[in-house]
């Protein structure tokens, strides 16, 4: 299968290049349905999380990635659903609501699914809130969160850059979240609100960011 071929050769070079430090990787369960909720700092930390994390880790990405055509594209294809990505339409506002469907149906294969709850990366290191995409899935699915504090990775690969450099970065695992039963005689829009920010504060005591106190309005090129 691609994705282990791809696995088994590009973490170990891949850490032994860039050697970053990890911190509570035991807290990401081995087996079973979790969501890996992170800040997001650089295009690089979908790749980064499941360089370091032993099972697979499914981001979505976008379709652009996966519709290439001649060898470049062919090369991008692959590249991408070595590492487990799966592509979306992130444009398209049908798509858009669809993939949260795409992930209910990997945790419930009993896989990992990562997720930005930000909803795109910071262009000035803050922390921005959440959105309750990361709450709709914890709620609906029962499965636990996994927060995730990435510092360094826009030192990686910037925004703008083709290609990561050479940086160390640190990878903060938190410990799950459990938030089954929450929404049980709460309104189901404040308990996604509730859910969603307190994924946030465990975030945010992980990367030690400054909190923006907004949203992250996501432009074209994230």
């Amino acid at each position: 299968m691609l994705y282990e071929a791809v696995h088994a050769v590009v973490p170990p070079v891949a850490k032994l290049i860039w050697r970053p430090r990890v911190e509570g990787l035991e807290n990401v369960p081995t087996t079973g349905p979790v969501i890996v909720a992170s800040n997001h700092l650089s295009f690089a930390d979908s790749m980064v999380i499941p360089i370091v994390v032993p099972r697979k880790v499914v981001f979505l990405a976008k379709e652009d990635y996966f519709t290439g055509t001649g060898v470049k594209g062919a090369l991008m294809r692959g590249w991408f659903e070595g590492i487990g990505m799966v592509p979306v339409d992130r444009d398209d506002t049908a798509s858009a609501l669809q993939s949260l469907d795409i992930a209910l149906e990997v945790l419930a294969r009993g896989d990992a699914f990562g997720i930005y709850p930000e909803g795109a990366r910071s262009r000035d290191g803050r922390l921005y809130r959440g959105r309750t995409g990361v709450a709709h899935l914890a709620l609906t699915s029962g499965a636990p969160v996994v927060p995730v504090g990435l510092v360094g990775t826009e030192r990686l690969q910037p925004i703008g850059a083709m290609l990561p450099r050479l940086a160390r970065v640190t990878l903060r695992f938190g410990t799950p979240l459990d938030f089954r039963g929450r929404a049980d005689g709460v309104p189901l829009g404040r308990a996604r609100r509730q859910v969603t920010d307190e994924v946030m504060a465990a975030i945010h005591r992980l990367s030690g960011q400054q909190l923006a106190g907004a949203y992250n309005e996501r432009r074209t090129e994230t």
